[in-house]
Protein backbone atom coordinates (compact mmCIF):
# COMPACT_ATOMS: atom_id res chain seq x y z
CA UNK A 1 0.00 0.00 0.00
CA UNK A 2 2.72 2.17 -0.92
CA UNK A 3 1.48 6.43 -1.24
CA UNK A 4 -2.16 5.21 -0.07
CA UNK A 5 -3.63 6.72 3.04
CA UNK A 6 -6.45 4.04 4.89
CA UNK A 7 -9.19 5.98 6.85
CA UNK A 8 -10.84 3.72 9.62
CA UNK A 9 -14.41 5.07 10.71
CA UNK A 10 -14.55 6.14 14.25
CA UNK A 11 -17.46 3.65 14.69
CA UNK A 12 -15.09 0.86 13.60
CA UNK A 13 -11.75 1.76 15.85
CA UNK A 14 -10.55 -0.78 18.39
CA UNK A 15 -11.50 1.21 21.47
CA UNK A 16 -14.00 -0.02 24.47
CA UNK A 17 -14.69 3.78 25.25
CA UNK A 18 -14.01 3.88 28.73
CA UNK A 19 -11.20 5.30 31.07
CA UNK A 20 -9.74 2.07 33.37
CA UNK A 21 -7.12 3.20 36.02
CA UNK A 22 -3.77 1.36 35.65
CA UNK A 23 -4.15 -1.77 37.25
CA UNK A 24 -1.17 -2.56 38.61
CA UNK A 25 -1.74 0.21 41.17
CA UNK A 26 -3.63 -2.65 43.24
CA UNK A 27 -0.22 -4.60 43.83
CA UNK A 28 1.28 -1.57 45.18
CA UNK A 29 -1.75 -0.69 47.35
CA UNK A 30 -2.26 -3.77 48.91
CA UNK A 31 1.78 -4.76 48.93
CA UNK A 32 1.78 -1.30 51.75
CA UNK A 33 -1.16 -2.37 53.39
CA UNK A 34 0.01 -6.20 54.10
CA UNK A 35 4.01 -4.52 54.62
CA UNK A 36 2.80 -2.06 57.30
CA UNK A 37 0.12 -4.31 59.03
CA UNK A 38 0.21 -8.20 58.72
CA UNK A 39 4.64 -8.00 58.13
CA UNK A 40 5.56 -5.31 60.63
CA UNK A 41 7.59 -2.99 58.11
CA UNK A 42 9.89 -6.11 57.28
CA UNK A 43 10.61 -6.94 54.30
CA UNK A 44 12.40 -10.21 55.20
CA UNK A 45 8.74 -11.26 55.90
CA UNK A 46 7.58 -12.03 52.73
CA UNK A 47 9.74 -15.00 52.30
CA UNK A 48 7.49 -16.46 54.93
CA UNK A 49 5.53 -19.77 53.85
CA UNK A 50 1.88 -19.87 53.75
CA UNK A 51 1.14 -22.97 52.98
CA UNK A 52 2.91 -26.23 51.39
CA UNK A 53 1.71 -28.14 48.70
CA UNK A 54 3.11 -31.99 47.94
CA UNK A 55 3.66 -32.72 44.70
CA UNK A 56 3.38 -36.01 43.00
CA UNK A 57 7.56 -36.35 43.62
CA UNK A 58 7.10 -36.17 47.10
CA UNK A 59 8.76 -33.13 47.18
CA UNK A 60 7.05 -29.70 49.12
CA UNK A 61 6.06 -26.70 47.35
CA UNK A 62 5.74 -23.57 49.66
CA UNK A 63 4.21 -20.92 48.30
CA UNK A 64 4.87 -17.44 50.33
CA UNK A 65 3.39 -14.17 50.56
CA UNK A 66 5.74 -12.91 48.27
CA UNK A 67 5.00 -15.60 45.93
CA UNK A 68 1.42 -14.52 45.67
CA UNK A 69 2.10 -11.00 45.43
CA UNK A 70 4.00 -11.68 42.07
CA UNK A 71 1.74 -14.03 41.01
CA UNK A 72 -1.10 -11.41 41.45
CA UNK A 73 1.82 -8.48 39.35
CA UNK A 74 1.80 -11.01 36.92
CA UNK A 75 -2.06 -11.66 36.40
CA UNK A 76 -1.62 -7.65 36.50
CA UNK A 77 0.61 -7.12 34.13
CA UNK A 78 -0.86 -8.98 31.33
CA UNK A 79 -3.99 -7.23 31.62
CA UNK A 80 -2.49 -4.37 31.39
CA UNK A 81 -1.03 -5.57 28.16
CA UNK A 82 -4.05 -5.95 26.60
CA UNK A 83 -5.60 -3.28 27.55
CA UNK A 84 -2.88 -1.34 26.01
CA UNK A 85 -3.67 -2.78 22.58
CA UNK A 86 -6.91 -0.66 22.88
CA UNK A 87 -7.02 2.97 20.78
CA UNK A 88 -8.89 5.65 22.23
CA UNK A 89 -9.06 8.87 24.06
CA UNK A 90 -8.48 8.07 27.14
CA UNK A 91 -5.27 5.50 26.27
CA UNK A 92 -2.58 8.59 26.72
CA UNK A 93 -3.91 9.61 29.66
CA UNK A 94 -4.01 6.02 31.06
CA UNK A 95 -0.16 5.55 29.76
CA UNK A 96 0.26 8.90 32.00
CA UNK A 97 -0.86 7.27 34.86
CA UNK A 98 1.13 3.93 34.31
CA UNK A 99 4.31 6.49 34.59
CA UNK A 100 2.92 7.32 37.57
CA UNK A 101 2.37 4.69 39.02
CA UNK A 102 6.61 2.84 37.97
CA UNK A 103 7.63 6.55 40.03
CA UNK A 104 5.72 6.20 42.82
CA UNK A 105 7.20 2.37 43.14
CA UNK A 106 10.71 3.56 42.41
CA UNK A 107 10.70 6.50 45.24
CA UNK A 108 9.19 4.02 47.46
CA UNK A 109 11.86 1.56 46.85
CA UNK A 110 14.39 4.08 47.07
CA UNK A 111 13.17 6.06 50.05
CA UNK A 112 11.12 3.35 52.52
CA UNK A 113 12.17 0.65 53.90
CA UNK A 114 9.84 -1.65 54.10
CA UNK A 115 9.86 -1.63 50.47
CA UNK A 116 13.78 -3.24 50.70
CA UNK A 117 12.50 -6.85 49.26
CA UNK A 118 12.95 -8.54 45.86
CA UNK A 119 9.16 -8.59 45.69
CA UNK A 120 8.78 -5.03 45.91
CA UNK A 121 11.90 -4.56 43.23
CA UNK A 122 10.20 -7.28 40.55
CA UNK A 123 6.93 -5.69 40.79
CA UNK A 124 8.47 -2.54 40.27
CA UNK A 125 10.24 -4.04 37.13
CA UNK A 126 6.38 -5.23 35.98
CA UNK A 127 5.13 -1.64 36.54
CA UNK A 128 8.17 -0.28 34.20
CA UNK A 129 7.03 -3.07 31.08
CA UNK A 130 3.87 -1.61 31.77
CA UNK A 131 5.34 1.39 30.61
CA UNK A 132 7.43 0.30 27.98
CA UNK A 133 4.87 -1.66 26.27
CA UNK A 134 2.24 0.36 26.63
CA UNK A 135 4.19 2.98 24.46
CA UNK A 136 5.43 0.16 22.02
CA UNK A 137 1.60 -0.99 21.72
CA UNK A 138 0.14 2.23 21.49
CA UNK A 139 2.74 3.82 18.97
CA UNK A 140 3.00 0.21 16.55
CA UNK A 141 -1.04 0.79 16.76
CA UNK A 142 -1.13 3.73 15.93
CA UNK A 143 1.32 4.07 12.94
CA UNK A 144 -1.38 1.23 11.25
CA UNK A 145 -4.11 4.02 11.61
CA UNK A 146 -2.27 6.55 10.21
CA UNK A 147 -0.17 6.00 7.18
CA UNK A 148 3.27 8.15 7.74
CA UNK A 149 4.22 8.52 4.19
Amino acid sequence: MSGETVFIPPGQRHSNGRFVPPLLIVSFVLYNVLAFTLMGANPGAWSGPIMAIYMISGAPWAISWGDLMLMLGVVLLFLEILKSTYTGRASILEHMLSTGVFVLFLIEFLLVGAAASSVFFILMLMSLVDVIAGFTVSITSAGRDVNMG
